[in-house]
């Protein structure tokens, strides 16, 4: 009898994805774990296991195909199923009559692998979930992340015991959307010719997600220069040493220390709002996301721990991290968890640059192009003098739920003095 592989649960709140590539082919026999499929979703490539062991039959989906969760995509001929006698306990116990909670007995603890996607397997960890022990409910026993989640509640209900619980009467407050409608676009072939490309994965992405934030997100931005002249310099000194390691030393670099600094200092920036209980959640971890540019549209990859990294480790992790985002290889872990975001559009040539937070961060800094310019120095009592200094725009641009203008300029100027001086920045490195 023929399996059908539905595309499995990827991730929290991914309902969707792109085909990038498909492994096999009609005919192929495959075993259990192998890797049949690749699906882009929410940026990432994620590889899709085979939860059975058989010869593909029929392919459903093909590349740029768009799939959705449980949409059919291949079917298996002679496929044995990942744990069926599980499956046949699962039935059983359904019929049973319903236990006290503190008299459930232990499901039983499978052996062998267990298939289920990177996203759940990182989830499992986090909630210190042991799989084997988990009832599937996927595909030819796919763990999904639902499993997990439930698997966890039970167990902690189990350890609490607490009272049957009353079911709740009370209705739910409404969600409101959290934007209009769009107004319907009007025919635009009527005065010309016209062309219609879909939006695609990382841009459809990036689209969601940037409507998001400024629909929620009242930003405000403070702008400013730095100057970079000794920076610059310590920058060609140190080059070719960084790059003999494997590094690129380059401005963003320094802005990673820098931001990080200025975080520990002003914890407000590190931190997200909980709009449904009221609590701004400050982060006491230091992950920044760096936006990188690649082909098909914006990508966030966020650099872990910058507190705790020198800037040698720094420019080998960031340089290595977006050749990774550029050839499409970050996992969904790797863009996940930043607490902060810069971007930088100097290598473009851009200007004071104002960028879209990262929801659901609440500051982001925006990194211009440096250019040598007159700048005036000296003091009143000595004089002053007009010389080149090699100057560098910024934009912070702030959540004003969570900050203020009041905020952002001490964190600014924290930011702009630890770039002019190199010596500042690396003794207040920790």
């Amino acid at each position: 009898m023929a399996k059908a592989f539905k595309l499995p649960d990827l991730g929290e709140g991914i309902h969707e994805g792109e085909v990038l590539s498909v492994r096999v082919a009609v005919g192929d026999h495959v075993k259990e774990g192998d890797i049949i499929l690749e699906v882009e979703t929410d940026k990432a490539a994620v590889e899709i296991p085979s939860p059975y062991t058989g010869v593909v039959e029929e392919i459903l989906v093909k590349p740029v195909d768009t799939i959705k969760v449980g949409q059919v995509m291949l079917t298996f001929a002679g496929a044995e199923e990942a744990a069926p006698a599980k499956k046949e306990k699962v039935e059983k116990k359904v019929a049973e009559p319903p236990r006290p909670v503190e008299m459930k007995a232990e499901p039983a603890r499978r052996e062998g692998p267990v298939p289920a996607s990177p996203a759940t397997r990182r989830l499992a960890r986090e909630l210190g979930v042991d799989l084997r022990m988990v009832t599937p409910t996927g595909p030819g026993g796919l763990v999904t992340a639902e499993d997990v989640k439930a698997f966890a509640g039970k167990k902690e209900e189990a350890v609490e015991a607490p009272p049957a619980a009353v079911p709740e009467e009370r209705p739910r407050e409404e969600a409101r959307p959290f934007a209009p409608p769009a107004p319907k676009l009007p025919d635009f072939s009527r005065w010309g010719p016209i062309d219609r490309v879909p939006l695609r994965s990382i841009r459809k992405a990036t689209a969601k997600q940037m409507t998001l934030a400024w629909s929620q997100i009242p930003h405000v931005n403070n702008q400013d220069v730095v100057d970079m002249t000794k920076l610059e310099a310590f920058r060609k000194r140190h080059k070719a040493e960084i790059e003999a390691k494997g590094g690129k030393l380059t401005p963003t670099v320094f802005a990673l220390k820098a931001a990080a600094t200025a975080l520990k200092a002003y914890p407000n920036f590190n931190a997200s709002l909980d709009t449904e209980t009221g609590e701004i959640v400050l982060k006491r971890y230091f992950h920044i996301g760096v936006a990188v540019s690649t082909p098909d549209g914006l990508i966030v990859p966020v650099v872990r721990d910058v507190d705790r990294k020198s800037i040698v480790e720094l420019s080998i992790e960031l340089k290595e991290l977006i050749e990774k985002t550029r050839a499409r290889k970050t996992s969904l872990e790797e863009l996940q968890g930043g607490t902060f975001s810069i971007t930088n559009v100097g290598n473009m040539g851009g200007g004071h640059f104002v960028p879209i937070i990262n929801y659901p961060q609440v500051a982001i800094l925006g990194m211009g192009a440096a250019a040598m310019q007159p700048a005036v120095t000296g003091n009143e009592k000595d004089g002053y003098q007009i010389v080149p200094r090699l100057l560098m725009p910024l934009v912070l641009c702030i959540d004003h739920r969570v900050l203020d203008g009041a905020d952002a300029i001490p964190f600014m100027r924290k930011i702009v003095e630890l770039l002019e001086d190199p010596e500042q920045l690396f003794m207040m490195m920790t």
